[in-house]
């Protein structure tokens, strides 16, 4: 007969035994401790710890009401060590002052790292693989030189009085 805890991991309550809780607390407890306490450091372990709620809840759905230490060793070896996880996330980000184009066929697309006013420009930009600011003066000249859509600009129609 073993002793059982209720945990709540990102809004899930799961019953763990209690050697499968002192190994994820440890883990755990790693993670905050490589991460640090910035505001995207609280995010990431947020993450990382919703991901696990998925897993348990897969794992007891499966069969099972309680979170071993079988289940807690699998999870470990899913997510990975801490220095595994933030390589990945670093892997993720394209490198400071690098422009990043999208290069998996072709994809439109507004481009949340080069925007302005939406990033509509930088998006296109992206798909035709130029630079951004080209496409701006571009639609910076259409806007001026009179492509503004009206269609009836300085036409005369019927009869005028």
């Amino acid at each position: 007969m073993k002793k059982t805890l209720t945990i709540n991991l990102s809004g899930l309550v799961f019953h763990i035994d209690d050697d499968a809780y002192e190994k994820l607390y440890a883990y755990l407890t790693q993670i905050n401790r490589h991460f640090g306490n910035d505001a995207e450091a609280k995010e990431i372990v947020e993450d990382i710890e919703n991901r696990i709620a998925e897993i348990f809840t897969e794992k007891i759905k499966s069969g099972g009401e309680v979170i071993n230490l079988d289940h807690v060793n699998e999870v470990i070896v899913i997510m990975g060590t801490p220095e595994a996880i933030s390589n990945e996330e670093e892997e993720k980000q394209p490198a400071a002052g690098k422009k990043f184009y999208h290069t998996g066929g072709k994809r439109l697309y507004r481009d949340p790292e080069d925007k302005v006013l939406g990033g509509v420009c930088g998006g296109l930009g992206a798909y035709f693989s130029i630079d951004p600011v080209i496409i701006r003066i571009i639609f910076a000249l259409i806007f001026f030189l009179g492509g503004n859509g009206s269609r009836y600009s300085k036409r005369s129609y019927g009869n005028s009085c």
